[in-house]
């Protein structure tokens, strides 16, 4: 692993933030951290980054202990939300800031923004004031000064945010494929659950402090270990329900809705949640198939999403169903009843906390 970060916690004023968090990080990897404001992720960046200490628990790069190193000796790169560019300095003089600063000779430094800086696309704008740039060309430039220095770690502490929508996507492609082609091992902080899917090798979950799922994007999505992981990642439809018995694997559960199948095993009685994604949905009639489940629901509104339109439901007994497709299938109107399926292998089973 090329950083080990062992046991983190940190608090602030008696409240815990990091609860003896632990992050193995491989070798070229990019890895986001994924979660809602105040769950620790830039605490733990800060951590690795050196710009704060923790309370216990050591950071290893490369096999080092750096727990204790200053920021400047760690060997990481960081790009700031605010990119923390320096205004009076041109393009190619704050991507030379932290050359200068390691003293490498003048002709080195000149090699080295001018290659930076055509990998940003910005080989034209060297000569430029940072401050008459877009904030997209301000971000490539914090990028090249960060990559500049040659780090073991880049670190990026939600770049994006200050992007509109379509340059944020565009800048999200266009830095992947840098990064990818440079090599560089590379920690996201992001709460966009979409940024952290287009951009990640693997994606770790936090909440409260702790990382409830550390995994590939497609697992996160289709294979969520805890409630919180398939709530902030997608969309889902849930359905309390009551476990039944199991049949070779598939666990019948009682449901407002009615009764469906899900794979798993619980003890007759318990309280379960039910959950499937909304693409796995499909309209029509009623199937009496035991490897498909079936409810019936009544369709509440329509929300055109140009490629894909989102249904809402309200299922019998009162919750809410989303069913993602490409278009509403054909007399289907607003008030109508209709049939819903989906297959039972698709349908997600977690234990349900109770009151």
């Amino acid at each position: 692993m090329l950083l080990d970060v062992r046991g983190a916690e940190k608090a602030f004023g008696g409240q815990a933030v990091l609860d003896g968090v632990d992050l193995a990080v491989r070798k070229g990897e990019f890895v986001s951290l994924l979660g809602p404001s105040g769950c620790g992720k830039t605490t733990l960046l800060r951590i690795v980054a050196g710009l704060l200490g923790a309370d216990r628990g050591q950071v290893l790069l490369d096999g080092a202990d750096i727990t204790g190193m200053p920021t400047h000796k760690r060997g990481v790169g960081v790009v700031f939300q605010s990119y923390a560019l320096f205004p009076h300095l041109s393009v190619s003089d704050n991507v030379a800031f932290g050359l200068r600063a390691q003293g490498q000779p003048a002709g080195s430094i000149r090699q080295t923004v001018a290659r930076f800086l055509d990998l940003v696309h910005l080989g034209g704008m060297a000569s430029r004031s940072v401050r008459g740039l877009s904030g997209g060309q301000q971000q490539r430039v914090a990028v090249a000064r960060a990559l500049a220095v040659a780090p073991k770690l880049l670190l990026l502490d939600e770049p994006f945010s200050a992007l509109d929508r379509k340059l944020r996507e565009t800048m999200q492609i266009e830095l992947k494929h840098l990064l990818r082609e440079i090599g560089i091992t590379t920690i996201l902080v992001t709460h966009d659950q979409e940024e952290a899917l287009v951009m990640s090798d693997r994606i770790a979950v936090m909440n409260k402090g702790a990382i409830e799922q550390f995994a590939a994007p497609d697992d996160i999505y289709h294979r969520p270990r805890t409630p919180f992981a398939l709530g902030f990642v997608g969309h889902s439809t849930r359905l309390d329900g009551s476990a039944r018995d199991t049949d070779q694997g598939v666990l019948a559960v009682d449901t407002a809705a009615g009764p469906v199948r899900a794979p798993g095993s619980f003890v007759p009685g318990s309280p379960v949640l039910l959950a499937v994604r909304p693409e796995r949905i499909s309209i029509g009639a009623g199937l009496a198939n035991p490897a498909v489940n079936s409810i019936r629901a009544t369709l509440s509104d329509i929300v055109f999403q140009g490629s894909k339109v989102h249904l809402h439901l309200a299922a019998r007994g009162g919750g809410p169903v989303l069913v993602e497709t490409n278009r509403v299938p054909d007399g289907l109107a607003i008030g109508d009843e209709t049939a819903l399926n989906w297959p039972v292998a698709d349908t997600l089973l977690f234990p349900r906390e109770t009151a």
